[in-house]
């Protein structure tokens, strides 16, 4: 009998052991710092607007660092560049972050954030690289080091703009959102943008894999695309004539005649 009890002791331990090997590691996880969730309630503070995360204060100075090299290298376009497109771009610069930074410091000021006072080293080189630069090279630094810049800052605000929960960063970042899109339309228009220099760097940094339909085969031919549909006059040409009075018209109407102005 002693020795059937014990046999039973043992079967249970056993179980017991088991079951809580299983469980641990799910009990371990839910605790476990490192998971997005996590991160997310670890680096948020509660504010009147909503809460703010680690992201929103990291936006907040990126903004900032922005505005201070930006403005001066915009400025420094109006004055030196020989072209008139660069000249115009340093303009949409000098007008675009002066206002940007403004509400960056009001924002910043609401949400007890402290942002920098001067550019970072890397951006204080850049800014040494166009002091440095003249002629047909200063431009190419100019449109390039700065497209760049708004690339990268482009997508910050695409990820804050989508997932902040608090009101005056999502502000902001709509504000910033159509200043940046305006710097890098100006910037691309100089005509000195190295497009294959930008996807080439995207791409050595690039982990996923494409996405999208195949490439054409070699050799293949593609089909040529479908012509638009007229608009403008040419759109009246083909609108049946108004019927006389005291007779019944019995065709319909175009598809989207009505409400069309020419």
């Amino acid at each position: 009998m002693p020795r059937r009890i014990n046999g039973t002791a043992l079967i249970i331990a056993a179980l017991v052991t088991t079951l809580g090997a299983l469980a641990f590691p799910v009990w371990s996880y839910a605790d476990r710092s490192g998971t997005g969730q996590a991160n997310l309630a670890a680096g948020s503070v509660s504010t009147s607007w909503g809460p703010l995360t680690a992201t929103d204060r990291d936006f907040l100075v990126k903004v900032r660092l922005a505005g201070l090299w930006e403005l001066p290298a915009g400025q420094q376009a109006i004055e030196r560049a020989p072209s008139e497109a660069i000249r115009a771009a340093g303009d949409h610069l000098v007008v675009g972050h002066t206002d940007l930074d403004r509400r960056a410091r009001d924002v910043a000021a609401q949400l007890g954030v402290e942002l920098p006072n001067q550019p970072n080293e890397q951006q204080q080189g850049w800014l040494r690289e166009l002091s440095a630069a003249s002629g047909e090279e200063y431009e190419r630094k100019f449109a390039n080091l700065l497209r760049v810049a708004h690339g990268k800052v482009f997508a910050l605000v695409a990820q804050v703009r989508h997932t902040t929960r608090n009101s005056l960063i999502r502000q902001l970042a709509s504000d910033a959102n159509q200043t940046v899109l305006d710097h890098i339309t100006m910037l691309e228009n100089t005509g000195k943008v190295d497009f294959d220099g930008i996807a080439n760097d995207a791409a050595a940094g690039a982990t996923a894999s494409p996405t999208g339909p195949p490439a054409p085969e070699p050799g293949k031919v593609l089909p040529s695309p479908i012509p638009a549909t007229p608009t403008g006059d040419q759109s009246f040409t083909s609108r049946p004539v108004p019927p006389s009075p005291g007779t019944v018209n019995t065709e319909r109407p175009e598809p989207g005649a009505e409400g069309q102005v020419g």
